[in-house]
């Protein structure tokens, strides 16, 4: 998404022979590929080790993580790929839409117009609200050094992360449509009054 905001907003008269569907069907198996190699590389991790300590995992569901706790063999190699994955493809993604997003915000500041202005803002800022809720849990999450680790805390954000970011993505974006927003400034006064 942070490449299509790039392209609808810096490069808006080239935007339908950049964004063509090829275009969007490389970016979707690229990112399909990477959790295919994030996943294999870590089950092919996972599976080299014993288990003998109890097979019920303390977790919403069944997290790499969990699955480390559970082992009796030493999992340093587990727990420094999970670091590693973690940072080459939670950091990666992140620098790459903040570069666009950093072109995006240039170019809006060149827009003359205040009305130009707060639209293009207005188009960027829930995908930046989403970026941020996601990238703030995932990496809060899986970058947390050992020491800091705890079974309630990723429980926490385990919920938030696959509950509360999905149930907010269609408020978020749902709140730059203008029927929403009359919608709510007729709520706003009706409580007012």
């Amino acid at each position: 998404m942070a490449y299509d905001r790039y392209v609808a907003i810096c490069h808006p008269l080239r935007y339908s022979s950049l964004m063509n569907s090829r275009t969007c069907i490389y970016l979707a198996l690229f990112s399909w590929f990477c959790g295919l190699l994030i996943s294999t590389n870590d089950l092919s991790l996972l599976v080299q080790y014993s288990f003998c300590k109890s097979n019920i995992i303390n977790h919403l569901f069944c997290d790499l993580k969990s699955l480390v706790k559970l082992s009796c063999s030493g999992t340093q190699s587990v727990e420094t790929a999970i670091q590693v994955s973690g940072a080459l493809f939670g950091f990666t993604p992140l620098i790459f839409i903040t570069i666009s997003y950093i072109f995006i915000i240039s170019s809006i500041l060149r827009i003359r117009s205040n009305k130009g202005k707060r639209k293009a803002f207005s188009t960027c800022s829930s995908h930046i609200t989403v970026i941020i809720l996601f990238f703030g849990i995932i990496l809060g999450m899986y970058m947390r050094p050992k020491k800091a680790y705890s079974i309630e805390q990723d429980k926490v954000f385990s919920v938030l992360y696959i509950f509360c970011i999905p149930m907010l993505n269609p408020v978020i974006y749902s709140l730059r449509n203008d029927d929403v927003k009359q919608a709510l400034r007729r709520l706003r006064k009706k409580l007012h009054r």
